[in-house]
């Protein structure tokens, strides 16, 4: 059974940071692409960054410059790093991995929740 647990959420100010980290059970991420996701109050979720098994990086326009998505094959781990933070990036950030950019081919998990407020 794949399982995903993300961490590293939580309360900054406005341009502040913080490192998401993605851990699974099941999978190994380098053979699949792995997607970050959020999911924001009365919106639908969307695809906000992407690593493929070889290494090409995807980002949503709203984060590009800002984000960066890694990857640490040794610990099975997929980070997300959020730079220069603003309140529309307030979100549940989950993780899921699949064979396509943006397609997630397993359940999800209890994500992290970023809020961005002063």
């Amino acid at each position: 059974q794949v399982q995903f647990v993300e961490s590293g959420g939580g309360l900054v100010q406005p341009g502040g940071s913080l490192r998401l980290s993605c851990a699974a059970s099941g999978i190994i991420f380098s053979s699949y692409v792995t997607n970050w996701y959020r999911q924001a109050p009365g919106k639908q979720r969307e695809l906000v960054a992407a690593i493929s098994s070889g290494g090409t990086l995807n980002y949503a326009d709203s984060v590009k410059g800002r984000f960066t998505i890694s990857r640490d094959n040794a610990k099975n781990t997929v980070y997300l790093q959020m730079n220069n933070l603003k309140p529309e990036d307030t979100a549940v950030y989950y993780c899921n991995a699949g064979l396509v950019v943006g397609i997630a081919y397993f359940g999800w998990g209890q994500g992290t929740q970023v809020s961005v407020s002063s």
